[in-house]
């Protein structure tokens, strides 16, 4: 290994996604392995992504991380592992346009630098860890030259929080639970690409981007020690979901869809009021959604709408086509409207083409045949923001240097 003070260094790109099929409670802490299988959706990373830059140097006295501008510890037992591990698999890297060489013994000792950020809340329900492991997982498999492939991968990030495992693949994703003690198995497989169900359209309700009360690591083990209802949902209700989940997302069946995504949206909720004591992770905003999705499916007769919650206030829809996601905006914007100063470009973000579609650009009236479908709406609810998205690709390595978090000459952040 040359004795120059140079920098490698690696941009990558990875999405969130959203549980249709929820993951809550672990069998196993350390190794975050789940109590059930879940099943999710990847967001278009073009709305909702984890930037990440990591980079290697000789320079380099210890390992130091930034998240969306500050420095955070990296000595947590999450980010150890996910180092650990991939460092492990490290292979021989070679750039000869630099002159630089790294053998595959020398990831043990050369340090790392890392840079994330977020385009969407940390911490406020929109599975922020899951893209930011994930990403840290893929970027530093490629700066470091690893082999494995996306479902090897997908059980590193899911030692740093368990979601991650499902956003190393585009489209619709399974986690597969396992059984093996070292959860070799615990891994994630796609279900079905981007391209598969491309009239969905997601559109997500900002309720509070605060972090939350209850955090999902404290909150899932406080379930599993003393809910009875996530024994019962772990052992007999989401084995058959799961397999009702795949045949619907194989079958583009949106009927299917709607009925199981709202039904285990509204089971883990549930579960979280009989954990003791009860997780409130919804508020009366999200309870109004709720009403306004089910309203608005019974007075169309078949549903058009789906809707979940993850761990936090935030809604996500899906509808069933463009049509749908463009009548429902409007619908949401009469019953959630921006306040006086608000620039609608600042209040839906995202796929705005939406917006233009829906003649919404500078606010205006909902058409009386949405109003039908929603019903009365007296109270106001409070949303920050709106942002309309799809289903999306996996991670992607940006080749664009101007896109890297780090300064390529010093690997401090820009």
């Amino acid at each position: 290994m040359a004795e120059e003070k140079w920098v490698l260094m690696v941009t990558a790109q990875t999405p969130t996604n959203i549980a249709v099929i929820k993951y809550w409670g672990k069998r196993d802490e350390v190794r975050i392995l789940p109590i059930n299988d879940s099943i999710s959706v990847t967001l278009d990373p073009d709305h909702l992504c984890t930037l990440t830059t990591v980079a290697v140097s000789p320079a380099f006295d210890r390992d130091r991380m930034w998240l969306n501008g500050k420095e955070i510890s990296l000595s947590g037992s999450r980010y150890q592992n996910s180092l650990r591990e991939i460092r492990s698999r490290g292979d021989d890297v070679e750039d000869e346009a630099k002159g630089i060489k790294i053998a595959k013994k020398d990831w043990e000792k050369l340090h790392l630098h890392i840079a994330s950020y977020n385009n969407f809340p940390t911490a406020a329900g929109l599975a922020s860890s899951a893209a930011g492991f994930a990403c840290l997982v893929f970027a530093l498999a490629k700066l470091m030259n690893v082999h494995e492939d996306p479902s090897q991968l997908s059980a590193i990030a899911r030692q740093g929080s368990g979601s991650a495992c499902r956003s190393l693949f585009g489209g619709f994703v399974k986690w597969n639970m396992g059984n093996k003690e070292d959860g070799s198995d615990s891994v994630a497989v796609q279900l079905a690409d981007e391209k598969h169900w491309d009239d969905l359209v997601i559109i997500i309700a900002v309720v509070s981007s605060r972090e939350k009360e209850t955090s999902s690591t404290s909150g899932m083990r406080e379930s599993v020690e003393t809910s009875l209802l996530l024994q019962h949902r772990a052992k007999e209700v989401v084995p058959v979901r799961m397999l009702q989940m795949e045949e619907a997302i194989k079958n583009r069946d949106f009927t299917s869809f709607t009925k199981l995504t709202c039904s285990d949206s509204n089971q883990f909720h549930a579960v979280c009021m009989d954990t003791s004591p009860p997780i409130f992770y919804m508020n009366d905003t999200s309870h109004r959604i709720i009403s306004l999705v089910e309203k608005w499916n019974r007075t169309v007769g078949t549903p058009e709408i789906a809707y979940t919650f993850d761990a936090g206030p935030n809604a996500v829809l899906i509808a069933r086509s463009r049509k749908v996601a463009v009548e429902l905006l409007q619908g949401l914007l009469y019953c959630f409207p921006p306040k006086p100063d608000t620039d609608m470009k600042s209040y839906v973000l995202g796929d705005t083409s939406i917006v233009k579609e829906a003649g919404l650009e500078r606010g205006g009236e909902a058409p009386q045949e949405i109003k039908d479908k929603i019903g009365s709406q007296d109270q106001k609810g409070e949303v920050s923001y709106f942002i309309c998205s799809r289903p999306g690709k996996g991670p992607v390595v940006l080749q664009d240097q101007t896109q890297a978090l780090l300064h390529p000459e010093t690997g401090l952040p820009k």
